[in-house]
């Protein structure tokens, strides 16, 4: 068997973990003779939830489980991983302003970032998921320095199989039957799902799915919409936000960063927007289609833009850009 891997999920004791921990264990992220060494970090107050979870963990009997820390230290949590979650982070409250959220995060990003370039490896795998997940994918990754940017991801993978879901509905297929939806920009109600270079297999054959729906209206409004504001809709309708399918899509990201892409089909990943050849800003960390292989992303080229789409995907940089300025002003005083 080969050597374990050290893998931290950070909030540790919330409920997305809670739903990621048993898949990450049983094989179905990295592979099913792949043992590992996993790292749970959560705050000072969560260790007696913590302590269940362990237990859980321990309870699941998985062979492939070589040993489970359970830590509210960061200098335990971040030592020598290969591959780092972070689904930790300070959650909006009623009433406040996403600058107070921004703020909050700021803190937390920036103090694990240094903690990632103290002590984790310098081929460590980043994945952000907590939210606003881009700006705290940035700010750990500025934080970070001696980390290739390349190596900090954040997720959009939960947006991008909502959309795929969503035309899968609609046309009566199975998820499996539609790819290379696109959600371009930020995890926020600015992003935008676009299916314009997305294919479905109908009767055996692969069709485009304007094709497919001939129902241009629902693709431009409904759909969109329906995409934009399904975490609210989760939360109106459980009283929590998603777990289940956000997990799902953690496990589906790291999943295709570990093993790459199927051949001819892309996916969406926030990552830093140097280089990319959309007119996306440099530096900051967008959504984009991508494709991966030996464990590197590229971004997927030449897609044809049109101006429904061009507006779109300048509105969701935009909003990134403010929140970078706002979270950048917090940094350099956190």
């Amino acid at each position: 068997q080969s050597e374990p891997i050290r893998v931290l999920v950070t909030g540790a004791a919330g409920q997305i973990a809670y739903s990621l921990l048993y898949s990450i264990g049983n094989g179905s992220v990295f592979g099913k003779d792949q043992p590992i060494i996993l790292l749970l970090l959560d705050i000072t107050p969560m260790m007696g939830v913590l302590d269940g979870v362990l237990m859980e963990l321990q309870d699941c009997a998985l062979p492939l489980l070589k040993d489970v820390i359970a830590t509210d230290k960061e200098e335990v949590a971040f030592k020598d991983l290969d591959v780092a979650i972070l689904v930790g982070s300070m959650p909006r409250r009623e009433g406040m302003e996403r600058k107070d959220l921004l703020k909050a995060n700021v803190k937390i990003f920036k103090s694990q970032g240094a903690a990632l370039d103290k002590y984790a490896k310098k081929s460590v795998k980043v994945i952000v998921v907590g939210n606003p997940a881009n700006t705290n994918c940035l700010t750990a990754s500025k934080s970070a320095p001696s980390i290739p940017k390349e190596n900090f991801s954040c997720l959009t993978r939960l947006d991008h199989n909502r959309a795929k879901a969503q035309i899968a509905l609609k046309l009566g297929v199975t998820a499996n039957d539609v790819k290379n939806v696109i959600i371009w920009g930020n995890h926020s109600s600015t992003q935008y799902p676009d299916v314009n270079h997305a294919k479905v297999k109908l009767q055996g054959k692969e069709v485009g799915v304007y094709e497919a729906l001939k129902d241009d209206s629902w693709l431009k409004g409904e759909f969109v919409t329906t995409v934009q504001q399904r975490g609210a809709a989760v939360i109106k309708a459980r009283k929590l936000s998603s777990a289940m399918s956000a997990a799902k899509a953690i496990c589906d990201h790291i999943r295709d960063i570990w093993f790459g892409t199927p051949e001819g089909e892309f996916v969406s990943m926030g990552v830093i927007s140097d280089g990319n050849s959309y007119g996306v800003p440099d530096d900051l960390l967008y959504s984009f289609p991508v494709v991966i292989k030996n464990k590197t992303w590229k971004f997927v080229e030449g897609l044809p833009i049109n101006d429904f789409s061009r507006e779109k995907m300048d509105v969701t940089a935009k909003e990134l850009t403010e929140e970078k300025e706002t979270a950048f002003e917090f940094l350099s005083s956190a």
